[in-house]
């Protein structure tokens, strides 16, 4: 095992000053573990946009690198410019470029409907100031009308310019390694970061993989099933399926870690300890 990969991590706006507080101390906590940046999801339509920009400026005060996610979806080009200068003057050197989900009851995608639209959009607005990221689907964006509509999709993000990709969790290794492969195969060689999802509670984690199209392979749905409400169980399982996935990516090659923190810091750093990461 090396002893340091690069790795990030990713929260989301706290919604109240109780929530912010914690957040604060929940970053201290992880901001030990030397990630490259912070990610700071941005809401549908960018219905947390206020929340994002005060917590990506408060981590870029702090000294670290912030990554704002940015979507595009039920924006207008004129939204947008100003986000991104906004985040120039605060001297923010990173992007998280995403389509993004329409608002329930909302008609209108807006001006740019594809995150490739963004990327592009992003790029002819400012160069090369943003390192973009972009997202991949290991798995398949449950949208999609096929694998191959997918990778194309992703393809045509790479080519407007998207410098990395970081990918929805999963807990099937084969799944990133096959899209990695396919990836090389139509000449993408972006840096592919696995999105890792630490296991905390099984019935969250369920719902939430449901919804999102990530699968949860039948063997551990069933092993977790079998704890019942034992949570000290459910997370010792958790801790060791996901670790085992991190080796064996690390093994292969994975160019870094990204951690979805979901605003927790016990469970990223128990995860990082136990494999043996130099802090």
């Amino acid at each position: 095992m090396p002893t340091q990969i690069p790795i990030s991590i990713e929260f989301f706006p706290p919604q109240t000053a109780e929530g912010a507080d914690k957040l604060r101390s929940t970053r201290a906590k992880l901001a030990e573990l030397k990630p490259e940046f912070f990610s700071v999801t941005f809401g549908a339509g960018g219905s947390t946009q206020a929340r994002t920009f005060e917590t990506v400026f408060e981590i870029r005060r702090e000294g670290h690198e912030a990554a704002p996610h940015l979507s595009c979806i039920g924006s207008t080009r004129d939204q947008i410019r100003a986000i991104l200068q906004r985040y120039q003057d605060e001297g923010i050197r990173r992007i998280v470029a995403l389509r993004g989900d329409l608002p329930s009851g909302v008609g209108d995608p807006g001006e740019l409907r594809y995150a490739n639209e963004l990327v592009e959009f992003i790029r002819a607005e400012t160069g090369s100031h943003f390192h973009i990221e972009v997202a991949a689907y290991p798995e398949y964006h449950p949208q999609a009308r096929s694998p191959r509509d997918d990778l194309l999709a992703f393809k045509r993000k790479v080519d407007a310019g998207a410098n990395s990709a970081i990918t929805q969790y999963f807990y099937n290794l084969d799944a990133y390694l096959h899209f990695r492969d396919e990836c090389t195969a139509l000449g993408i060689d972006v840096p592919i970061v696995p999105g890792v999802m630490p296991i905390v509670s099984f019935s969250k984690l369920a719902r939430f993989s449901d919804a999102c199209g990530a699968e949860i392979p039948r063997w551990m749905r069933r092993k977790f099933e079998s704890f019942g409400d034992d949570s000290d169980s459910i997370k010792a399982f958790g801790l060791d399926v996901v670790s085992d996935l991190c080796e064996k990516l690390i093994a292969a090659g994975a160019p870094g870690l990204h951690f979805y923190s979901m605003n927790q810091a016990g469970p990223t750093i128990a995860l990082y300890d136990r494999l043996g990461l130099t802090r």
